[in-house]
């Protein structure tokens, strides 16, 4: 029970760094200010969606794509770590890394689109790449390639589950969460988030290289 506890805490904490929610939060506000409350619960909900069903296919697939194009878990980890701790290093030096959030230019282009149909601002950029992006499925998939059971790989998915719900409350009362905390503690949650996010990836480095090792040795 210990371990599932302490499993179940390292994913959510995983999960929550790299989606950052308090972040993503402010993101959120400004590609829907022209929208009505309503039509932001829309958004907000259908986003979520859409990021909860790509890493949730992604941790159920995640041994079938590994065997269907011959990865192996330590090259997986090696990468993913390389991926989450650009994404972290950035976010420790109060940037956007560019895996993780698309370019201004790019915001500005689909913000102009979403008025014509609100689908593709829930769908890009907001559930792809921003909840759902190339770090977000590295870590699903790196904790299912290491869960030892079937317990743990729903543990992933539920934690992810809990994260969007979460993520869906702040999206829809965020101004007021933002004014409330002011510009220098949201800066200063997310380079914490950065932080705990590049510790995160060094350790899937480790890992992958001590298996990497173990695996051509033998």
């Amino acid at each position: 029970m210990h371990e599932l506890i302490l499993f179940s805490t390292t994913v959510f904490m995983g999960f929550f760094a790299i989606m950052n929610p308090i972040a993503n939060t402010s993101i959120f506000i400004g590609l829907t200010e022209s929208n009505d409350a309503g039509e932001k619960r829309s958004i907000a909900f259908k986003s979520l969606l859409y990021a909860f069903i790509i890493v949730a296919s992604f941790s159920v697939a995640g041994h079938f794509i590994f065997q269907l194009f011959g990865i192996t878990l330590p090259a997986f980890k090696i990468t993913g770590g390389i991926l989450l701790f650009m994404v972290g290093y950035n976010l420790v030096q109060g940037k956007e890394s560019k895996v993780h959030h698309p370019d201004d230019e790019t915001k500005e282009k689909i913000k102009n689109l979403h008025e014509q149909n609100q689908v593709n601002i829930a769908i890009s950029p907001l559930a792809i790449p921003i909840l759902a992006g190339p770090g977000t499925i590295s870590t699903a998939m790196n904790f299912v390639g290491s869960a030892p059971s079937l317990s743990h790989i729903i543990i992933v998915i539920a934690a992810f589950a809990l994260l969007c719900l979460i993520t869906f409350f702040m999206f829809v009362y965020g101004e007021k969460l933002l004014h409330f905390l002011g510009k220098g503690v949201v800066n200063v949650i997310t380079r914490i988030m950065g932080l705990i996010l590049a510790v995160i990836a060094t350790q899937m480095l480790i890992g992958g290289i001590y298996g990497a090792i173990s695996f051509y040795h033998n």
